[in-house]
């Protein structure tokens, strides 16, 4: 019998190996195509097929693909928005080269483009902060001018926060600005830049499967001016009226871009104005959520996607009523780690469901203000959410680590 293969674009240092275990756990052989497998630990650690090639180039990707399906009945085919969103966008149009289920490719690109998207929701009357498009300086000032202060500085096509950044000043705006014109910030195309009103309230995010909810998380990030998270909760603890304004927008979000299959997640900031839209993402979130949604309800967001690429019907049954914790842990200061631990004493806290931490002693400590800063996460649940909260920061508590400053410059 030819063994059914899951073909994997790239991968994900956080969410890779749990699709990579959810496709193994459903009987299919997981192979990733990348341009560079090596960057990805888990996959010389597991053992597991990769092969390099351009994902960049389609007809490379349609040419491999092709040369696999000879050796393996090929079951599905998905991937990850990294290292750039466009290559999830290419998951759709092999998807569709290939006749197997996926996500709209043209749906995906609108998206991709923050700028696009937005127009896209503004068209259909989807409550957002102002926005502008700038591509230089002297645009940003005046399009912050308009806006008004402080306003959130980011490149239009881009994840993970890299190089977003609250700018409260004129200085801050310039700094900002030369610092993503000047070469620092590596661009995947060409540079644009959205200068965007500074929605000012509590951060949500909508957990949605093709047109369902699942469910809503709660957030708050680190200090500013960057947007690192920091903690997380899921479900959010929301009223039924809030949940429900937040569902609608959601759906209605949607709708203006065409999204609908597989999975997505809004972001929101919950304004004067109510729920305001900051992001669609048309693919699962990175990170902590999808191990908190599986503790908090036992959906595994990750394993029901896979049967979506498959073919087979997905399940959303919740099997239990949890609240889930999370707190991603950053480090205050750039250096060299000297050591860290505590982490087997947090994870046999009764409660605690899952403790990793990504660093090693002796690794170079170089904040970037985005989702690469993270050294670690630490998550909990139960029943009530006052006790998760208690055993989360119980378990947070025994975690240390010590950083030693870099000699400063002519020492």
């Amino acid at each position: 019998m030819t063994r059914r293969a899951l073909i994997l674009l790239e991968g994900h240092m956080s969410n890779g190996l749990l699709y990579v275990k959810a496709a193994q756990r459903l009987g299919l052989h997981p192979i990733t195509l990348s341009a560079d497998p090596a960057q990805y630990n888990y996959i010389a650690a597991e053992r597991l097929e990769a092969i390099r090639v351009d994902t960049d180039n389609l007809d490379a990707l349609i040419h491999e693909c092709s040369r696999l399906g000879a050796t393996y009945d090929i079951a599905g085919l998905t991937g990850f928005a990294y290292p750039s969103e466009s290559v999830y966008a290419t998951v759709g149009k092999l998807c569709r080269h290939f006749d197997l289920p996926g996500p709209n490719s043209a749906s995906i690109e609108r998206c991709c483009d923050k700028f696009v998207q937005r127009q896209f929701l503004a068209d259909a009357g989807i409550p957002m902060p102002a926005y502008r498009l700038a591509f230089d300086l002297t645009e940003v000032e005046r399009t912050a001018a308009e806006i008004g202060l402080p306003v959130v500085v980011k490149p239009a096509v881009g994840s993970g926060s890299r190089g977003v950044r609250l700018c409260r000043t004129v200085d801050e705006l310039a700094e900002h600005t030369t610092y993503l014109l000047g070469g620092k910030h590596i661009w995947r195309s060409s540079p644009r830049i959205l200068v965007e009103e500074f929605a000012q309230g509590p951060y949500y995010e909508a957990e949605i499967i093709g047109n369902a909810v699942l469910g809503i998380t709660a957030a708050e990030f680190d200090s500013p001016p960057h947007f690192v998270f920091r903690d997380s909760v899921f479900p959010a603890p929301l009223s039924d009226d809030e949940q429900k304004r937040i569902a609608h927008v959601s759906l209605n979000c949607l709708r203006a871009l065409g999204l609908g299959w597989g999975p997505t997640h809004v972001e929101f900031r919950w304004t004067k104005r109510g729920p305001v839209v900051i992001e669609v993402n048309p693919r699962l979130p990175g990170g902590i959520t999808p191990r908190m949604v599986r503790v908090a309800c036992g959906v595994d967001l990750v394993t029901e996607h896979i049967k979506l690429v498959i073919g087979e019907e997905c399940d959303l049954s919740r099997w239990h009523s949890h609240t889930a914790a999370a707190r991603i842990l950053i480090p205050d200061r750039d250096g060299v780690l000297d050591w860290i631990n505590g982490d087997s004493l947090a994870g046999a806290i009764p409660g605690v469901a899952d403790v990793k931490l990504y660093v090693e002693p002796k690794t170079p400590i170089v904040r970037k203000g985005d989702i690469r800063d993270r050294i670690g996460y630490v998550i909990a649940a139960s029943p009530d959410l006052a006790q998760t909260k208690a055993i989360l920061q119980r378990a947070v508590e025994l975690i240390e680590w010590s950083i030693t400053p870099f000699p400063a410059l002519g020492q």
